[in-house]
């Protein structure tokens, strides 16, 4: 996704737990295990806040930030599914970054599997998608605000 603002505008949507909160989907809660932090070694859960599930129930992802670089974080996760989530700036001209998100797993359990191809699949690939819009919308309101300052 190109994206009208540098690559620091960009980066502080995944830094700041507040930015963070508001580009993803409202029903994903990230919360910090100790200080929030992206450095490598970092751990944090994110926890999918379904209605009508008890939050004791609520489907957990426990994650560790496994590569971090100027542009660059990777979370790597475990839990109903193991993956790593890729973020990556690239300066693309003038005034543009290219924002490349590779969102890579495996869900263990073949039952959760099967759910999640039949029945969820579809929504979380428009979500992913609309949680993108929102941190371009941010990161540009960013960019924006940064060069009249």
């Amino acid at each position: 996704m190109l994206i009208k603002a540098g690559v620091k505008q960009i980066e502080r949507c995944f830094t700041s737990l507040e930015l963070l909160h508001c580009w993803l989907n409202p029903l994903l809660h990230c919360q910090p295990m100790g200080e929030w932090s992206t450095t490598v070694g970092s751990k944090s859960y994110f926890m999918i806040q379904l209605p009508w599930l008890p939050h004791q129930l609520a489907p957990t992802l426990h994650n560790t930030v496994v590569e971090r670089a100027p542009g660059l974080i990777v979370w790597q996760f475990l839990g109903f599914f193991h993956g790593t989530d890729r973020w990556q700036c690239h300066p693309y001209g003038d005034s543009l970054t290219l924002l490349v998100n590779q969102f890579q797993f495996v869900i263990p359990h073949p039952l959760i599997a099967f759910g999640f191809h039949q029945f969820a699949a579809p929504m979380t690939k428009a979500d992913m998608q609309a949680q993108l819009n929102r941190l371009q919308g941010i990161a540009e309101g960013l960019n924006e605000l940064h060069s009249t300052i």
